[in-house]
């Protein structure tokens, strides 16, 4: 999902607000080899908020607010009425990079087996407000409380990076919260990366 579905999202619930929902958003790449990964989003919605937006689907009230219908998606409704969809593609690392949030990946090697990810950063809090007006955003804003955009980076080894390293150094994630996004004040350093050793 990227930020520009993010921000179509953003105002189904600025128009409607009336429900108490909730999304999370998980972006991860996988760095297999020099040139192979995988990439999976996942975008998690409460049943507070899910069963509102799959009737305005139904009804054809808005065709085009992006939840799960990119190529590939996969959605799973849960027995709690909300729904998890899942976007996965795997292959060449200029692949991965071409559909869902890791669009904005940038894959260098950087020495045999080493290849550094990049997310720029730059506009990714207007992308998700673009086309919001402040009365809108600020209707939004108590339903995105407490949720987050997660960028996660994984691989054999990661050496260097400017997120947040997991003990075992194989994964480094960013956490980005929603609110920060759609009020355009979150604080990004101008990339976030991972050098990744597949060696």
């Amino acid at each position: 999902m990227t930020p520009k579905t993010l921000g179509r999202i953003a105002g189904i619930l600025g128009l409607t607000a009336i429900l108490a929902g909730c999304i999370d958003v998980t972006a991860e790449v996988e760095v297999l080899s020099e040139t192979e990964g995988r990439g999976v989003s996942t975008i998690t919605m409460s049943s507070d908020f899910y069963p509102m937006l799959k009737s305005m689907g139904a009804q054809g009230s808005d065709p085009d607010d992006g939840f799960c219908d990119e190529a590939g998606a996969v959605l799973t409704e849960t027995e709690d009425g909300g729904a998890t969809c899942t976007i996965e593609a795997s292959g060449k690392l200029a692949d991965v990079n071409k559909e869902g949030p890791n669009e904005n990946a940038a894959f260098t090697v950087v020495s045999p087996g080493v290849v550094r990810v990049a997310f720029k950063t730059e506009g990714m809090a207007g992308q998700v407000t673009e086309g919001q007006d402040a009365e809108s955003a600020a209707m939004v804003m108590p339903y995105f409380e407490g949720h987050d955009v997660t960028i996660v980076v994984k691989g054999k080894a990661i050496t260097d990076t400017n997120m947040t390293l997991s003990e075992d150094k194989t994964s480094a994630k960013y956490v980005i919260p929603f609110t920060d996004l759609l009020q355009g004040t979150a604080k990004l350093p101008d990339e976030l990366y991972a050098v990744v050793d597949t060696n």
